[in-house]
């Protein structure tokens, strides 16, 4: 399964100059926790609510002062949308992430979060379910015509044992004779 997918294509931005509290405003009307951070048209960061968190308010800095700038995370760590799920879940890992960026042709085109990828979890659940029982259901059909096989070739044996011996009785009528 490909990064595209299962990212959310919503992608939100925040311009760097706003302050943290009309982010905050930004994340409860659009309920997300990342925002991907702007200066005119091109992106410098991205900023999370655990960004929020450790760098304004256990710094006890003012919200209404505190620029996006201040607080985001300049170096975007990204993915590529082709990218399998699973190399994406291990960048977040590594780098101790649940937000990810998501990019394809040099541009950000969505997202992808620890809950899009809790979401496969049922996805691949249920194809291991459907691998399973296709294979119950098959082995039962493959049992049975192992069986099959195994009675047609007892029957070919009986039946060249019983070919041999007519053979051999034809041949001792023909010595007989």
């Amino acid at each position: 399964m490909l990064v595209e997918e299962v990212m959310s294509r919503d992608i939100i931005s925040v311009d760097s100059n706003k302050t943290v509290f009309e982010a905050c405003k930004i994340y409860k009307e659009k309920k997300v926790g990342s925002l991907v951070v702007m200066n005119k048209n091109i992106t410098v960061g991205i900023v999370t609510e655990r960004d929020t968190i450790e760098k304004l308010i256990l710094l006890k800095k003012d919200p209404n002062k505190t620029k996006i700038r201040e607080i985001m995370s300049p170096n975007i760590i990204t993915v590529h949308a082709l990218s399998p799920i699973d190399k994406a879940a291990k960048i977040m890992k590594e780098k101790n992430i649940k937000k990810l960026p998501v990019i394809l042709n040099n541009k950000i085109v969505g997202i992808i979060t620890e809950t899009d990828l809790s979401r496969t979890i049922d996805i691949y659940s249920q194809a291991v379910d459907e691998f399973t029982n296709f294979y119950y259901d098959s082995k039962e059909t493959i049992d049975k015509i192992l069986d099959d096989w195994g009675d047609l070739v007892i029957k070919l044996k009986s039946y060249k044992k019983l070919n041999q011996k007519n053979q051999i009785d034809k041949l001792e009528e023909e010595i007989k004779q």
